[in-house]
């Protein structure tokens, strides 16, 4: 599939779970990739094995083209030097992921707001709201400069605005939600696509390691019956990118399994999985 050949992509926070499935989606549909994340280089011994440079050591593989960079998107100067690398280097960008998200520090459980401990809104807001809006703020003028429209993609969670559970979380997520709306209006007249994409229950390399399984035996564990691949989300990135007429959907908060039945996609076994819903409180 070489539907975005000649398309340059940015993923943050792609060295794992739904950015490493987005880049590798996007490589393999034609797309350089940039991949942006604070883990870097060959992991040594006691290191997660996931970093930015051994995703694109597979994306080269797959016969793909990309870079790692390694940024830390809580650090401006970090977010301001990898757009202006890929400037340099391509002098375009069309494709933008935001997916960088530092807000799962803390556990994230069901207790009430004021049993929470306030630093999950430090590492919300800072790793995860502001993070992706201060992406945006040094990466749209390159998008505007490419002057061939383009799309930005939010990776968050939304189901109908049904509250998620815990307080911050919630927040944050419709925090993301509103800030593609917001861009979405300010983009239009420049064919410029904003779109908050919401996954389900992703198979994430944490997510299988607290199950004690792997991606050749999740089917054996009963939690993961309607879960899905981390390249299912990446699907829905790569049809949204290369449909031509994506400003019809500019603004309006996506479900990965609502668009793999718009678009006609299935996950990498096969399944359409269905929507993943928030249960009422």
């Amino acid at each position: 599939m070489n539907s975005l050949q000649g398309k340059v992509a940015l993923v943050t926070g792609g060295s794992r779970g739904a950015g490493r499935g987005i880049a590798l989606e996007l490589a393999k549909a034609g797309a350089y990739v940039y991949i942006t994340g604070r883990s870097s280089g060959i992991p040594e011994a006691g290191q997660r094995p996931e970093t930015v440079d051994t995703v694109v050591e597979v994306i080269r593989q797959l016969g793909g083209k990309g870079r790692a960079i390694r940024c830390d998107h809580n650090v401006d100067e970090d977010t301001q030097k990898a757009v202006a690398i890929i400037e340099a280097e391509h002098g375009q960008l069309d494709i933008l992921v935001n997916n960088a998200w530092g807000g799962n520090t803390l556990p994230i459980d069901l207790k009430p707001m004021w049993e929470q401990p306030p630093q999950h809104w430090d590492y919300m807001f800072q790793g995860g709201v502001r993070a992706q809006l201060m992406t945006n703020y040094y990466a749209i003028p390159l998008l505007l400069r490419s002057g061939s429209g383009g799309v930005i993609i939010h990776t968050t969670y939304w189901d109908h605005y049904k509250y998620i559970g815990n307080f911050f979380y919630d927040l944050s997520k419709n925090a993301l939600v509103r800030m593609a709306y917001g861009l979405s209006v300010e983009l239009a007249a420049d064919g410029i696509a904003v779109i908050a994409l919401s996954p389900g229950w992703m198979r994430t390399e944490l997510v299988l390691e607290s199950l004690q399984t792997d991606e050749e035996h999740w089917q054996e564990v009963a939690e993961l019956k309607n879960s899905e691949s981390t390249a299912y989300i990446g699907k829905a990135v790569v049809h949204l990118a290369a449909d031509p007429g994506i400003m019809e959907m500019t603004g309006v908060p996506q479900q990965v399994a609502r668009l793999a039945e718009h678009y006609g996609f299935t996950d990498v076994d096969g399944r359409r999985v269905p929507v993943f819903e928030v249960q009422d409180h």
